[in-house]
This record gives structure tokens, C-alpha cells and sequence, in this order.
């Protein structure tokens, strides 16, 4: 459950952006910007109260199969369990394996009913989506921290010194320009060891989308590698498949440096950077720094957006999003039926369980959008 704490802090949360406009389909692969008229609203970033799993359709019956996002993986585990525990007759699989592989097995139109992903449908991508139009479902937010092994109790990292490290232009701990960022701090003359994922990963999108606009095109000009869920890393790196492939890297090798989904670094026990961002404050990845990110979010029509290099002073700058890819024209009942409810739990009561497994709520007015879009999944007859 939300802390009183945490509660209060995500009550002061402003200006969420939200395109008034009625929800698109999926044809923009952005979110930078916003579409139709916006409002701005304050309040809690908790989902608004609804009908919980038990007030589901009586007697639903089918099998969800689901695949993609790591990053997402330890919420929809407890949102499943939570679920299905109150929908005997519901099973549902989730087997992660990295944001591209949902999207693409989700394009396929065979292999699954659904898939999490952290970014947004290439828009090369859409003529291979052999079911239709696609809808997002925003379902929760939470920080991709910069982890480390390198025997320093605190750090601090600007996105230059972050561009840096990662494209191998700095490669000792105590180069001057992580100096510059820690001053008084002793450094060690460790060589950093770059890991990043080998899987095409909504992680890697989001941290390269950070790079790039803090630090490359929309920026500095420092980070020349651009952005996306695969980018072309220097040679003498180390790549990890998925998220906890890079946990044990970064724990297991001297000197390393990774990506890391807050959750896995977490209940891994890892170090992580506090990062600068655009107020130019060294922030911690908390789950108030998440959600002061997202309230800075701009949101399209089709309910894309980027948390990522957010306005505020208390924004952490490299949060992520996952959404909860469907096809709007289901063609099995059944599952159909199941998945709106399921979507619908996870907008409602499910947000709940976000802050138990290291990920914060979306703000309520995004939740109530997207329950209202849940009014778009056509079911057969």
C-alpha cells in the first residue's frame, strides 16, 4: 500500500499534460508532443477507486499469453497473481524477454494476446502488426537507475559524464570528468567496464532517448550513438540479456557501469548514481522522482508519452513507462472479454500494488483516460 508519506508526496504532484483530444490508435511511434487541446491537473497519482477483480465479468474462462518488457515484469507478476486469484477460470502467462520481442510477437497475431513495452511502435514497424490497430495502456512508471561496482559509497553523474562513460571516451574512475561531478570525493583508478542489454529492450530506448536528448541531438551534442531499443555500442563493452543479465554483470565485475531497471537493482543490491537533471539538481532514482517526471509528461491522443528528461526540480530524468500493447479488434471472445478485464484491473485496484514491487502509479487522470479506452477493444460476436 501507498505510504501516508509517499501519498502526500505524490498529492503535491502539478501540471500533468493531457491531450483532451478522444484517444487515437496507435499510428504515431512518438510522444513528444502533445496533441489537441491540453489541460493541466494536480492531485494524487493513484488510480481512481473502481470495482476490484472479484467484480469482474462472472465466470470468465480463457488463457492470456503475454510477452516483452522486463522492466515491467515484477508488477504484472503481482497484478497476474492478484487477478487470477479472484478469476479462477483466467490464466495468464507473461514470459518478459525484452520489449522487442513483445511487440513482435504480438505483431505476429498468433504467438500472443498481448505484450508490455516500454517505448512506443517504431513507425516502420506498424505494416507488420498483421492484427490492426494497436492501443496503449499505460500502467505504471519507475526510475532505470546508473548502476555501478566500483567501491564508491555515493556518486554523482551529469548526462555528459553519463554520454561519456557509455560511449567509452572515459575510462577510469577517476578521470576528471567524473571528478568534476563529485568534487572532494576520493575516486579509485578502477577501468569502467560498460554494460548495457543485448536484447532489444524498452530499457535501452528510454536511457538512449535520455542521452539524446540531454546530451546529443537535443543537446550538448556529446552523445553521438542517437537512440533506440538497439543501439551500436563500443566494441570493448559487455552486453546483458535482459535486466537481470546486467544486474549480474554489473555485481559480479569491478568497475562496471549498467542501465538497471530500479526494481532489479533494488533487490539486487546494487549502488546507483545520483543524476542531474534539467533543473540541474543531482537527484536520486526514487519512485517521488518517477512520479514528478511523469507529471512534466506530455501525453498524445493514443496515450504515448516520455517521462524521460522531465521539467522540475525534484524530476528524475531517466524514468521509464511501460504500456500494455492490444489489438482493438479481438477475435476470440473470450480472451477479449478476459483482457478487458484485466486491463481494467490493473488501471483500478491494481495500481495499488505498484509501490509493493518498486514502481509508481500512473497520475489518475491518465488512469481514468485509459479505462475510458478500454471502450474501444471490439469483441466478436
Amino acid at each position: 500500500m501507498i505510504t501516508s508519506r509517499r501519498a502526500a508526496a505524490l498529492a503535491g504532484v502539478l501540471a500533468f499534460t493531457l491531450a483532451a483530444a478522444a484517444c487515437g490508435s496507435s499510428s504515431k511511434s512518438t510522444s513528444s508532443t502533445t496533441s489537441g487541446a491540453s489541460t493541466s491537473t494536480g492531485g494524487s497519482t493513484s488510480a481512481p477507486a473502481s470495482s476490484s477483480p472479484s467484480t469482474s465479468p462472472a465466470n470468465l474462462k480463457a488463457t492470456l499469453n503475454g510477452s516483452g518488457s522486463t522492466f515491467v515484469k515484477a508488477f504484472l507478476q503481482a497484478g497476474i497473481a492478484s487477478f487470477t486469484k479472484a478469476n479462477s477460470g483466467v490464466t495468464i502467462n507473461y514470459a518478459g524477454g525484452g520489449s522487442g520481442k513483445g511487440r513482435q510477437d504480438l505483431a505476429a497475431a498468433n504467438i500472443t494476446d498481448f505484450a508490455g513495452s516500454d517505448s512506443p511502435i517504431p513507425a516502420a514497424d506498424l505494416p507488420t502488426f498483421k492484427g490492426g490497430t494497436v492501443l496503449y495502456f499505460p500502467v505504471v512508471v519507475a526510475p532505470i537507475t546508473v548502476s555501478y561496482n566500483a567501491g564508491i559509497d555515493k556518486l554523482q553523474l551529469s548526462s555528459d559524464t553519463i554520454a561519456k562513460i557509455f560511449q567509452r571516451q572515459v575510462k577510469t574512475w577517476d578521470d576528471a570528468t567524473i571528478a568534476a561531478d563529485n568534487p572532494g570525493v576520493k575516486l579509485p583508478s578502477t577501468q569502467i567496464v560498460v554494460v548495457h542489454r543485448s536484447d532489444s529492450s524498452g530499457t535501452t530506448a528510454n536511457f538512449t532517448s535520455f542521452l539524446d536528448k540531454a546530451s546529443g541531438s537535443g543537446g550538448s551534442g556529446v552523445w553521438t550513438l542517437k537512440s533506440g531499443s538497439t543501439v551500436q555500442w563500443p566494441t570493448d563493452s559487455q552486453a546483458g540479456n535482459g535486466s537481470t543479465g546486467v544486474v549480474q554483470l554489473v555485481k559480479q565485475t569491478a568497475g562496471a557501469i549498467g542501465y538497471v531497471d530500479y526494481s532489479d537493482a533494488k533487490a539486487a543490491g546494487l549502488k546507483w548514481a545520483q543524476v542531474k537533471n534539467q533543473a540541474g539538481k543531482f537527484v536520486d532514482a526514487t519512485l517521488d522522482g518517477a512520479s514528478a517526471a511523469v507529471s512534466g509528461a506530455a501525453v498524445s491522443a493514443d496515450l504515448t508519452f516520455s517521462a524521460v528528461w522531465t521539467r522540475g526540480d525534484a524530476s528524475y530524468p531517466i524514468t521509464a513507462q511501460t504500456w500494455i500493447l492490444v489489438y482493438q479488434n479481438q477475435t476470440d471472445k473470450d480472451k477479449g472479454t478476459a483482457m478487458k478485464a484485466f486491463l481494467h484491473y490493473l488501471l483500478a485496484d491494481g495500481q495499488a500494488l505498484a509501490p509493493t514491487v518498486d514502481y509508481a502509479p500512473i497520475p489518475k487522470i491518465l488512469a481514468s483516460t485509459a479505462i475510458a479506452q478500454l471502450d474501444k477493444i471490439q469483441l466478436p460476436a
